[in-house]
């Protein structure tokens, strides 16, 4: 185990172990879910084990989460520093770039020259989508990085689920405009996510080129042109996903079309719990308060945060945005989830049990304590929530 010693402005001194230290590597394996699918078909011809992945995903993980608990700890601020100078976790970060490509390409030959049955096409191309979906998530830790490398790294990983103008739109616009009615990605109470979805994806999109567009202009650049951040991901989705249909013919059309689409939804189902009805005040010029960690939905739970580079420790980034994985911090009194990501995204997919769950949760949170005037309230369904819960 590293240690690492820190000296207080009282003269003492700060003594921090990461117990997770080598647990991260289970980072590491999240791409390569969809693998075991392909490799148990591989071993024994059973098209059974193509479903194995999603069971994996959405079966285990949320039981091991169960049993496995939360994590509550904190690095001290002292010696944060040296835990983010240290380039162990640096490197799994980067490391986990070639290996979304490893899986994507290795599924996609897979499918290319076996014929498999229709559910069991179905279930590993959904399974590679969302583990490339996961993706984003590598894209995010990266494109939040101050260093040329990890910020091209963040557009290299991001053409894998064609997703380019992600790492534009969430820096630049999803954190100026978080838990805003302005945010379209900022999900609204009383919002189911299939009407979210339809809202966020097109609106984050628009976002991303309008902000790259007027960067260009500022700088007198065409907008169609390589020196545009969003196309220049998607260049490389381009050539890869062109390169796929020319080498294996029109069976990677619906494959590369489901792909991403549920790439797409792995980001949106985040995007959903990650903000849902919390709102930031406005100040007496009209002006939103600074993002505090109260605005996002936090989860501790171990297993998934390993997975996930700690992106459940969600309030800590939006606070403090650049703060790297292994240092992002659990506060008291957050609103928080009562499963990791990939249970809570089987609650949200069940809309009247979202709402049954969380609508409760998110009003009794004590920044809002039943008052509806500090809920991000889906301006649709206000008449009815007001009619259900009061005004507060």
């Amino acid at each position: 185990m590293q240690t690492y010693t820190a000296q207080r402005a009282d003269g003492g001194t700060d003594v921090y172990t990461d117990g997770k230290r080598w647990w991260w590597f289970l980072s590491l394996l999240n791409p390569l879910l969809p693998l075991v699918g392909v490799l148990g078909y591989l071993a024994t011809n059973a098209a059974g084990w193509l479903t194995v992945p999603l069971i994996l995903m959405f079966v285990v993980a949320p039981l091991l989460d169960w049993l496995i608990g939360e994590d509550e700890n904190n690095p001290p601020e002292t010696v944060v520093p040296a835990l983010e100078d240290d380039g162990y976790y640096r490197l799994l970060t980067c490391a986990t770039v070639p290996l979304h490509y490893i899986a994507f390409f290795t599924v996609a030959v897979f499918v290319g020259t076996h014929s498999l049955p229709w559910w069991g096409f179905l279930a590993i191309t959904i399974a590679i989508g969302i583990a490339d979906g996961f993706a984003i998530n590598t894209g995010h830790e990266l494109g939040h990085k101050k260093t040329d490398l990890e910020k091209w790294l963040a557009k290299i990983v991001l053409a894998v689920p064609a997703y380019g103008h992600f790492w534009i739109e969430h820096n630049r616009g999803h954190h100026r405009d978080v838990a805003t009615p302005e945010d379209p990605a900022s999900a609204r109470m009383g919002e189911s996510i299939y009407r979210f979805a339809l809202r966020e994806i097109p609106g984050a999109a628009r976002r991303a080129w309008r902000i790259e567009r007027e960067r260009l202009a500022r700088k007198g650049l065409p907008v169609i042109s390589l020196h545009n951040e969003v196309l220049q991901s998607y260049v490389i989705t381009l050539v890869m996903q062109a390169g796929l249909i020319v080498a294996f013919g029109w069976i990677m059309v619906p494959f590369l079309v489901l792909h991403n689409i549920f790439a797409w939804w792995v980001l949106t189902s985040a995007n959903y719990i990650e903000h849902y009805g919390l709102l930031r005040s406005k100040d007496e010029n009209g002006r939103y308060e600074r993002c505090q960690p109260h605005h996002s939905w936090n989860a501790n739970h171990i297993y998934s945060n390993l997975l996930l580079f700690h992106l459940q420790r969600h309030s800590d980034h939006h606070a403090n945005p650049t703060r790297r994985y292994q240092s992002l911090r659990h506060f008291p009194d957050l609103p928080s989830l009562g499963s990791g990501y990939y249970g809570t995204y089987l609650l949200a997919y069940v809309p009247p049990l979202w709402f049954r769950v969380m609508d409760a949760k998110l009003l009794a949170l004590p920044h809002v304590a039943g008052d509806l005037s500090r809920v991000n309230v889906a301006p649709e369904k206000r008449a009815a929530i007001e009619a259900r819960y009061g005004r507060g």
